[in-house]
């Protein structure tokens, strides 16, 4: 992909004089705000052509002055230390005055937030915008009309000196009109021709990479207004409305506009700021479109925060980069844009095996917005079209965005339909299961439990802990649920018995090939499981191999291997070069079994999802002990965040596992409190329903049966590889070093102290070279590998 140089200079050196301060930024000493810009400098390099730089693409240098502005208008973060931190999305609803949260009640208090909202979007997130210019003029340059279409060239002019210009092309249809309007953008011409088809009038106008009028406004413009690029371009969209405001062929009340990827960024901001236009569909516009920053972050394998504000750093304003790390401090999110589009129709369109996406944010999204549209009256007018795909679109779909454009204009009746794969919520689970813990039957606990026994007293012998564990393991089962009861199959023995033929869901997903060095391996009819990958040394010694099961994140459009590169430096073939095996698979709900996660609860609602993930992984070791190929002595498990998290639960719950690492994988629960910022439980019960079970202990953490350091004390005396980021957002480091010291002293119990290592990086959470390179290096010391003969 190309992104092209846009005067980004221009635009930045716009953003210096702009003094706006709608938004408020917490008083905090400089030298306290200089350390954040410090750290945040350490989380990325500048893309400014630096040669080695992993993530260079062929932009101006320009196009990466970020630092440069950061230097003209030395502008420094918000002290992130004291502003509160919003894990979910902030509510559009919730109104926050001098600290105060207000709920939106009234009309008039909605109005009033809504321009709240406008300003801490455009001073965070697209900048400031000139008013609507008085002095528009039109000039029709061509026109020509065949088969009764009319087709007319303009250039608009206006603004200072008229300066400004905007060239748009109609496509008008047969027939005196009024007619509703496609709008979109000029390298759409495919789209116009099918609106046309429909009687519509297409509006094409000229913000876009190849043909952008908009590029100039920023420093004609200067220095009042800042408003970024996409937000330039949104205006393009207002300006070329102001035109057709002026032609009695135009349907005044039945505007519609739609973009692509960028483009469906720059029409949800234009919809958002102009309610002349009635209905919007921001078409896979990812990050900065439907997804939401706070799920925008490497644990879920998406187009980040620190990508998309690294790779074109003037899409947005300057100051939504100072949030990469820190996508929890954000005040806004795009949950707010689609809230100031409500009423008025609005559809939110992706394909829910989108590389770089994240289906389950846009979920997240939308229903965060539907509370707005219900709130309003007009639930009927929000819709989420989820598909199956990849980023491009196809003719098909654009027919289904002029059907909702119809609905939308009550030109049909056909409601528009709203897909979903991950709805829960933890009061349907409670009706759906039944249960009901009162969470004062369990005493209140801390950390400092971990070596006591039942009578208090202290634990000082392998064998008495080891008693203990069997008390633990019980209880951490418990979490996960009642497995039903299933049928075991006897797997093949010998790899030659599987094939390498994967199926259509992989090859939308994508999955890692065999090389020269390297085969693969599919395997089908795994339990339970019933479908994963194995990787294997091509040209291996007689003996057997030790296998590592890699566990990914929080994947949803693509499960175990995305073909994105940003996000994660995991890789497969460098392990099997080492002499592993890898095996690995998509967990439920994710990748190639997103449809099978669907009604998980309504199917099995004593189980729970993070039980049937521990299940797969179970499966799979069985799958591999009964491998010729395979020594089932050395079977390790590894994983990024959820991955991470999974392999600690499955290695305490199952002695076959030889040796484990997490990465970003945990904090200790009955800490992770709201007043610290922190998700914590309700991560596991009411996010993402893993875990519906300790939902009974939100706001009791205390009284929480067991925590991590009881699982990873059941793991020793194993081999046990932590690596804890300081500044993961989802933990409290304090908490998680008390935490894996304390995990220690029953390592020193077994006097296998060496086997812990516990490895606290500054950073923040993503799987990045250097997390690989500790995987890898730890691999080693384990020495599983024979050497060659």
């Amino acid at each position: 992909m190309r992104f092209y140089s846009i005067r980004p200079l221009v635009f930045l050196l716009l953003c210096v004089c702009v003094q706006k301060t709608a938004a408020t930024v917490p008083d905090s000493s400089s030298n306290q705000r200089q350390k954040h810009l410090d750290r945040l400098l350490s989380f990325f390099e500048i893309n400014d052509g630096v040669p080695g730089n992993p993530h260079a693409i062929r932009v101006s240098p320009l196009d990466s002055s970020w630092m440069a502005w950061l230097h003209r208008t030395g502008e420094l973060p918000p002290d992130f230390d004291s502003m509160p931190g919003h894990p979910t999305m902030p509510d559009p609803l919730v109104m926050n005055d001098d600290g105060q949260s207000i709920p939106v009640r009234t009309v008039q208090q909605w109005l009033d937030q809504r321009e709240r909202m406008k300003d801490q979007i455009q001073y965070w997130i697209t900048g400031t915008c000139p008013p609507a210019p008085d002095n528009l003029e039109a000039k029709v340059l061509n026109e020509t009309i065949t088969d009764g279409i009319t087709r007319q060239q303009i250039e608009l002019s206006f603004g200072p000196q008229h300066k400004a210009r905007l060239s748009v092309e109609l496509f008008i249809p047969p027939g005196n009109g009024p007619f509703p309007v496609f709008l979109t953008q000029s390298n759409h011409l495919s789209w116009a021709k099918l609106a046309v088809r429909r009687g519509y009038i297409a509006c094409l106008y000229a913000g876009n990479d190849r043909n952008d009028d908009a590029d100039a406004w920023a420093e004609l413009y200067y220095p009042d207004y800042d408003f970024s690029l996409l937000m330039r371009r949104a205006w393009a969209a207002h300006r070329t409305i102001d035109y057709l405001y002026t032609l009695p062929v135009v349907d005044k009340s039945k505007i519609g506009i739609t973009g692509h990827s960028r483009n469906g960024k720059q029409a949800l901001m234009a919809a958002a700021f102009d309610e002349r236009i009635t209905a919007c569909i921001p078409s896979s516009a990812g990050t900065g479109g439907e997804i939401p920053y706070r799920y925008a972050r490497e644990k879920y394998t998406v187009e980040t925060l620190k990508v998309l504000t690294g790779r074109t750093t003037s899409w947005f304003h300057p100051r939504l980069r100072f949030f990469v790390g820190n996508e929890y401090k954000l005040p806004v999110d795009q949950n707010y844009l689609m809230a100031l589009v409500a009423p008025r129709h609005l559809m939110l369109s992706s394909a829910f095996t989108e590389p770089y996406g994240n289906p389950w944010g846009i979920e997240q999204m939308y229903h965060s917005v539907f509370k707005v549209y219900e709130f309003l009256n007009a639930k009927d007018h929000l819709a989420l079209s989820l598909r199956l795909g990849g980023h491009g679109i196809l003719p098909f779909i654009i027919e289904e965005y002029l059907d909702f454009f119809d609905y939308a204009f009550g030109l049909n009746n056909m409601r528009p339909r709203t897909d979903s794969f991950w709805h829960y919520s933890f009061k349907e689970w409670l009706t759906l299961s039944g249960e009901n813990i009162d969470p004062r039957d369990f005493p209140e606990k801390d950390l400092d439990d971990l070596l006591v026994k039942a009578n208090d007293s202290k634990i000082s012998s392998v064998k008495e802990w080891e008693n203990k564990k069997k008390t633990l393991y019980k209880t951490i089962q418990w979490s996960l649920g009642k497995a039903p009861k299933g049928v075991e199959e006897r797997s093949p023995q010998s790899l030659s018995q599987y094939h390498d033929r994967q199926d259509y869901m992989d090859d939308i997903v994508g999955r890692p090939g065999a090389t020269e060095s390297m085969g693969r391996k599919v395997i089908n009819g795994l339990g339970d499981l019933q479908h994963g990958f194995l990787y294997y040394p091509k040209h291996q010694n007689t003996g057997k191999l030790p296998v590592l099961i890699w566990l990914h994140e929080y994947s949803f459009s693509s499960g175990f291997q995305p073909t994105w590169p940003y996000t994660s430096a995991f890789s497969i073939e460098k392990l099997v070069n080492q002499g592993f095996v890898v095996f690995t698979f998509d967990f439920i709900g994710m990748g190639t079994r997103i449809k099978e996660g669907k009604r998980f609860y309504q199917r099995y609602p004593t189980w729970s999802k993070m039980g049937k993930m521990v299940h797969d992984v179970q499966d799979a070791i069985t799958l591999l002990q009964n491998l010729d190929d395979i020594d089932p002595q050395k079977i390790v498990v590894a994983g990024y965040a959820l991955g991470g998290t999974i392999g600690l639960y499955a290695t305490a719950l199952d002695s076959r596992i030889h040796a484990t690492a997490a990465f970003g994988a945990f904090t200790p629960l009955r800490r992770a409190t709201h007043e610290k910022g922190l998700l914590g439980l309700k991560e596991y019960s009411h996010l993402h329903g893993l875990q519906p079970r300790l939902g009974f202990f939100v706001g009791c953490e205390k009284r929480l049966p067991y925590d991590f350091h009881e699982i990873l004390a059941s793991i020793a005396p194993r081999p046990l590889l932590l690596v804890s980021p300081k500044y993961d957002q989802d933990i409290c480091f304090a908490d998680v070093s008390e935490c894996v010291s304390l995990v220690g002293q029953v390592f020193e119990l077994y006097e296998k102290t060496e086997k812990l290592t516990f490895l606290a990086p500054e950073y923040y959470n993503q799987f990045i070279p250097e997390r690989f390179q500790e995987l890898c290096r730890w691999l080693n010391s384990l020495d599983l590998v024979s050497a060659t003969p």
